[in-house]
């Protein structure tokens, strides 16, 4: 197909990539009030950091080992080194008249972002030079593999051979997510508890940084979403809404489970509610209707309110919880599209990411509740659940492999001491030195 410019398609697509990018700044600034003084700028620099190593990977091979020929683990990276001498009107580009190199550019925010979410749950007692290689070495490994198997063409994506039906993941439940919070999992339970875990409190020494990071996040997020169209149309309009009702209702969700619980809802459960129901709305964006997407804020900001303190019942140290809100709530996301998924069927139903509005006649990847059966609830439950295998078994390899050379974790006087200083040689706050 011939590549015709859209301008308009363009110009909404290059201010997504831009308000994706602000996530990981965004993220910075939601761990970093979540962790005590003495280690808010390592928790900051973590992320930073990862804007600078993924940003170089993904141009010199990260996009061609995702998005590349070839449907096996990785895609073939070859003619996109570098992503040199490809033009906007190649075969990569979009057939919504977005250039090739903004497509690139796009998708790159989305690898920045994921690997920067597993840093939290390792907060206040990481090497940051073994942050740094783990950084590259996972979204090798990792990120693009799962990537290309649900975007790229791969296992796990459109038309695959495992599953019954064509699973959906319209931003990255899977992808983002759910990996992200797999390998969050793996590496707390690699490097091990904090000095005076569950018997010293550990509380967030600024909550306004978590409230703006949060804000940021939920800013930014709707360039990961209604971007994820690569079109300024209806189904990117529908992906934005969802987008702004569904951590709406988590939030509400999330403190009305901290009153009946614990007396009293706080301004962490606000912020760290509106995540949750951004996570999970992220795979469904584009293919429930709005009770749908309320329906999944709720659920998911209860289920992942509750979720967080399991890491005390299992004696997991997942620092900020990004298992209870990322994977917890990726998983919720992806599932809960086998029962709230919307689709009219349309003949020209190329993928997913395709929203023809909710309509008379009903397609087969419908959700349970909108007459489409089991059928699509049993394939996003097979695709969320291989994706935390392959995630967390990945992680599990290249976090020993790590431990045991260059060693992942501080030493202990460190960690009392202030990683801030030990680790960069300054510190947030004057008093903290």
């Amino acid at each position: 197909m011939e590549f015709a410019l859209d301008s308009g398609n363009t110009a909404w697509m290059i201010v997504a990539t831009a308000l994706v990018l602000l996530m990981t700044p965004a993220l910075a600034f939601f761990y970093g009030g979540m962790v005590r003084t003495k280690a808010v700028l390592n928790m900051m620099m973590m992320s930073f950091v990862t804007v600078g190593t993924i940003a170089v990977v993904w141009v010199v091979y990260g996009y061609g080992l995702t998005f590349g020929s070839g449907g096996g683990y990785w895609a073939n990276p070859s003619g996109l080194w570098g992503l040199n001498g490809v033009a906007d009107d190649s075969s990569l580009a979009s057939g919504s008249g977005v250039p090739f190199l903004v497509m690139a550019a796009f998708q790159a925010t989305f690898a920045i972002i994921t690997v920067a979410l597993i840093s939290g749950s390792i907060a206040d007692r990481t090497k940051f030079a073994a942050w740094v290689v783990f950084t590259v070495v996972w979204f090798t490994l990792v990120y693009a593999p799962i990537a290309h198997a649900v975007w790229g063409g791969g296992f796990l994506g459109w038309d695959n051979s495992i599953t019954a039906s064509s699973p959906i993941d319209f931003a990255g439940g899977t992808v983002v997510h759910i990996n992200a919070g797999a390998a969050g999992l793996a590496l707390a339970i690699i490097i091990g508890k904090r000095k005076g875990f569950g018997k010293e409190p550990m509380r967030p020494h600024n909550l306004p940084f978590v409230m703006l990071g949060a804000a940021l996040l939920w800013f930014g997020w709707f360039g990961f979403n209604a971007g994820s169209e690569f079109a300024a149309d209806g189904t990117a309009g529908r992906a934005f809404l969802n987008t702004t009702v569904a951590p709406a209702f988590a939030l509400l969700a999330w403190i009305l489970v901290e009153k009946i619980r614990d007396g009293k809802p706080t301004s962490l459960g606000a912020a760290s509610g509106i995540v949750a129901g951004l996570v999970a709305i992220t795979p469904a964006a584009a293919s429930v209707d709005t009770w749908g997407a309320l329906a999944i804020g709720f659920i998911a900001g209860a289920v992942c309110a509750l979720a967080v303190s399991l890491k005390y019942k299992f004696g997991y140290d997942d620092s900020l919880d990004v298992v209870g809100v990322h994977l917890v709530g990726g998983f919720v996301g992806t599932v809960l599209i086998g029962l709230f998924a919307n689709i009219e069927k349309d003949t020209s139903f190329a993928d997913p990411n395709t929203w023809a509005g909710a309509g008379d006649t009903l397609s087969p990847m419908n959700g349970l509740f909108y007459g489409g059966g089991l059928t699509q609830l049993g394939t996003q439950t097979i695709v969320a659940l291989i994706a935390i295998g392959i995630s967390f078994v990945s992680t599990l390899i290249i976090g020993y492999a790590i431990k045991y050379t260059i060693g992942f974790r501080v030493k202990e006087e460190v960690e009392i001491d202030g990683i801030d200083l030990a680790e960069h040689g300054e510190t947030a706050y004057e008093e903290a030195k």
